[in-house]
Parts: structure tokens; C-alpha cells; sequence
């Protein structure tokens, strides 16, 4: 036990040495961080669930399910709080410091001279502290992030900052259930508002811009959950002006050291990279893994045909191929539509660039989409 108590001290040394921006403690649950354990990797957080250990090591768990847990002692009975930094390993290298005082055979049952794991399959919480949870007494942002299974579908009220569309990153993804969907904040919780617009008597709050982002609201819906989100299904009559709180929600007093969010992708397009005998009708839609600045879309989106093409051809030039543009903030999808038919027989590279922004500034990492056109409409 002495052992891994300064193994863990060494650990958490190395990991505040090798990442150096501040943040607050995130409060979250167990299905949050098994549905995006990209978001939350190196991030410091906070769950409830009840800690077991086990032949092959210690547990955290609730009724979504368990993560790996390394806690320097052991946790109290009951329903536990877990402090601590949110590891996926396979978005770590095998000789990251932080990795560098574990067996990762014993510990993660990894063997690193065969196959290193794929992000998300090997997850674990390297706890600062484990202490005996209390139950909430009053619904409130911070409630429902930690104990979701004890709201869900129940109607609350609850007040926050207006985050408007996820403009500071707070959250891994959007319900998508409508175009209005809007971030509610307190100050380590976070949680989705949809149904209605964030209007109301005397206020109307853009969904695109910080302007509105120090105002509170008061919310009330019903607790609505689903891929690892939280939000709250309201009517227009269930948001009005809020105010803020009298006592401050506590917090952990110290600064946490936390990487940034990880920088938005592409996740998945149509059509899919090398598909060959494309329609010249088609149009291109290309999902993101985080919202993105719409701002940001124009002029950084580059669609052309190859021109070594043209030369085989003996063609003069090459034709351009001209789109028009829309983005899909709920689904944080991009499709691009061509106003004519595409060139039969030819090859389509699609490239986005880094000028391209996620809503918390992070340049999309450049993108490229090539596709062969066939000789049907």
C-alpha cells in the first residue's frame, strides 16, 4: 500500500507538470465518461458511484456501469464522491510519464509488447479523494450532473448561466433534439436546455454569441436523459430572467491542472473517402465530433478536381467546382451542395482547414475528403 501511495504521488506530480491550464473540477457521471472519454481524458472530475474492489483491482460504479479506479486508500461504504483525473489510455503512448510507474499488465491489463488499445477500451479515474457522498437536497445543475438516475424524468427547477449553443465547450455533444437546444451553466456542472428558444419578457439571448453569457436564467423542465446526456425538455413558459445565487456553490478551493478539450474532427462523411462511381448529383455532408464556429466555415472549405487529371486529358484547364454551404449546429453536420452537376470521371478532393474553429476556439484538425465521380446523375 505504501508503494502505491508514492507511486500515485509521483503520478499526479507528472501529470500537473506536463499540463498547464487551469480549469475547474468537472462534476459529471459514469455514463458521461463511457460515451466520451475523449472529451474527458486528463480532465479533472468528479462522480458519484460506489467503489468496490475486486480480484483484479478497484471499481467505481453505478446503474450505467464502471470504470477502472486508483485511489491511495480505501473508499467508505455506501454511495462514494470521487475526485480525481479521467484517463483514456489508448489516446496515451505507452511511454507517457504518466504511465511510467504503473504495470500496466497488473494495473490496466495491458501487454504493451503486443497490441496497444484503441481509444475508449481501457479507461480509468486516478482519484485524489474518495469521501462519503451526501444526497442533494434541492434539484440544481450540479444534482443532476451527479445523480442523473435520481431525476430523470421528473420535473425541477433549476437557475445557471446562460452558456448559449455550447459556445465555451462545457459539454462532449448535443442531445440534437431541437434547433434551439441551449447550455445551462453553474460553476463545475453543466446541462442542455431544448424545446424552446432562451427568450422570454424582456430578454432574448443569442444562441451564437457570448454577449448574453453572464446572465442567469431559471429553468424549469422535465430531466430528460439519453447517450450520456443530460437535459431538460421544456415550453416556453418554463424559461424566465433568473438570479444569481446569494452563497457561491462550493467548489474545490485550489486550482485543478487540466488539458484543453480535445481539438474538433471530422468523425464520419458522405461520401466516404475513396468511394468510386459517386452520382454527379451528389452533395457532401461531413460530420464534426464537436460544435464548430460557423464564422469560421467560409473561406477556410477548398473543393477542386485533380488537375493531373486535366493533363491526361489535354484539357486547357481544369473546371472549378462551386458549392454552396450550410452547417447544421444540432447534428454538427456541414453539407456542401454543388450548383451544377459534378464533372463525370473525375477525382474530388474536399479539404477543410485549420482555419476552421470549434465554438472553444480549437482549430479543427485539416481534413481531406477525395472521391471519384461515375457517369450517372
Amino acid at each position: 500500500m505504501k508503494r502505491l501511495v508514492v507511486l500515485l504521488a509521483v503520478v499526479l506530480a507528472a501529470a500537473a507538470a506536463a499540463w498547464a491550464q487551469t480549469a475547474t473540477r468537472r462534476s459529471t457521471n459514469l455514463a458521461a465518461l463511457v460515451a466520451y472519454p475523449g472529451f474527458y481524458h486528463g480532465r479533472a472530475i468528479l462522480i458519484v458511484g460506489t467503489v468496490t474492489t475486486m480480484e483484479s483491482g478497484m471499481r467505481v460504479s453505478d446503474d450505467s456501469g464502471s470504470i477502472r479506479l486508483i485511489s491511495k486508500g480505501p473508499a467508505p461504504d455506501g454511495l462514494d464522491e470521487v475526485r480525481g483525473e479521467f484517463w483514456d489510455i489508448g489516446r496515451m503512448k505507452p511511454d507517457e510519464p504518466q504511465l511510467a510507474n504503473f504495470d500496466l499488465k497488473r494495473t490496466f491489463n495491458i501487454d504493451a509488447t503486443s497490441s496497444w488499445p484503441r481509444p475508449g477500451e481501457v479507461t480509468v479515474i486516478v482519484a485524489t479523494s474518495v469521501t462519503q457522498a451526501q444526497l442533494p437536497a434541492t434539484p440544481s445543475i450540479r444534482a443532476i450532473a451527479l445523480h442523473p438516475s435520481r431525476y430523470v424524468d421528473q420535473k425541477v427547477t433549476v437557475t445557471g448561466q446562460f452558456g448559449a449553443r455550447n459556445l465555451f465547450g462545457d459539454l462532449p455533444d448535443s442531445p440534437g433534439k431541437n434547433r434551439y437546444d441551449f447550455v445551462l451553466r453553474s460553476a463545475d456542472a453543466a446541462i442542455w436546455v431544448s424545446g424552446a428558444q432562451p427568450k422570454g419578457k424582456g430578454f432574448n439571448f443569442s444562441l451564437d454569441s457570448r454577449i448574453d453569457s453572464g446572465r442567469w436564467l431559471e429553468i424549469t423542465g422535465t430531466v430528460r436523459t439519453g447517450r450520456g446526456l443530460q437535459w431538460l425538455e421544456v415550453n416556453s413558459d418554463g424559461i424566465q430572467l433568473g438570479k444569481a445565487p446569494t452563497e457561491s456553490p462550493a467548489v474545490d478551493s485550489e486550482p485543478i491542472l487540466v488539458s484543453a478539450a480535445p481539438p474538433p474532427e471530422v468523425v464520419f462523411s458522405t461520401p466516404t473517402q475513396d468511394e468510386t462511381d459517386v452520382s454527379m448529383g451528389t452533395s457532401v455532408r461531413i460530420q464534426f465530433s464537436r460544435d464548430i464556429a460557423q464564422a469560421t466555415l467560409r473561406g477556410n472549405i477548398r473543393v477542386r478536381y485533380l488537375e493531373a487529371q486535366t493533363a491526361e486529358r489535354g484539357e486547357p484547364t481544369t473546371p472549378t467546382a462551386e458549392f454552396t454551404l450550410q452547417y447544421i449546429p444540432a447534428s454538427r453536420v456541414l453539407e456542401l451542395k454543388f450548383t451544377k452537376p459534378l464533372e463525370r470521371f473525375r477525382t474530388v478532393h474536399v479539404e477543410l482547414g485549420d482555419g476552421i474553429l470549434g465554438t472553444d476556439k480549437q482549430p479543427l484538425k485539416p481534413w481531406v475528403l477525395s472521391f471519384d465521380v461515375g457517369g450517372a446523375q
